[in-house]
């Protein structure tokens, strides 16, 4: 009795044994595919040049930064991007027939979001490069600065793995 006992208990193990087996299997093949997903993701940004310091140095108001502008919240991510100019032509460029805030677009995301909505964005959009600006949230409660902080500091990261450079401005 005593053997059949101690056989069942090895049969036992060894089913857990190849139950773990599989497990990490599969979490290698879903981590592969993520990571070919990345590449490629990582592949469409690369038509993007790299960032022109020398064009947004200057620029000190969050109103007038013309690449795409992250401000992260609690819970969302707000994008904002300014569209391309359909008229190459520069007559009447910013005037009421063509104004700046028509081709402006503020769009709210969840976090899980955040990589999809950067390969969306049009080359045009992105006059400075391969740069992105990300600010706390301004109008955030106080009691939400750590929580939005983590957040700001988690999007850093996924721009970054992204291959955008990140241009992080203060809080207003």
């Amino acid at each position: 009795m005593l053997l059949a006992v101690s056989l069942t208990a090895c049969h036992r193990e060894e089913q857990a044994v190849e139950g773990v087996a599989q497990k990490a299997a599969k979490a290698e093949h879903q981590a592969q595919a993520t990571a070919t997903e990345l590449d490629s993701e990582r592949a469409q940004l690369a038509q993007i040049p790299l960032p022109t310091k020398s064009l947004y140095i200057d620029v000190h108001d969050a109103s007038a930064w013309a690449n795409p502008f992250l401000s992260v919240g609690p819970d969302t991510i707000t994008v904002r991007i300014l569209m391309p100019d359909a008229n190459p032509s520069p007559a009447g460029q910013g005037s009421m027939l063509r104004p700046v805030a028509a081709r402006r677009q503020e769009l709210e995301l969840r976090p899980a979001d955040l990589e999809k909505a950067i390969l969306a964005i049009p080359a045009g959009a992105w006059p400075y490069g391969r740069v992105i600006a990300v600010a706390e949230l301004p109008s955030a409660p106080a009691q939400d600065k750590p929580r939005i902080r983590r957040n700001v500091e988690a999007v850093i990261q996924r721009v970054n793995d992204l291959g955008v450079v990140v241009e992080e401005w203060p809080a207003r």
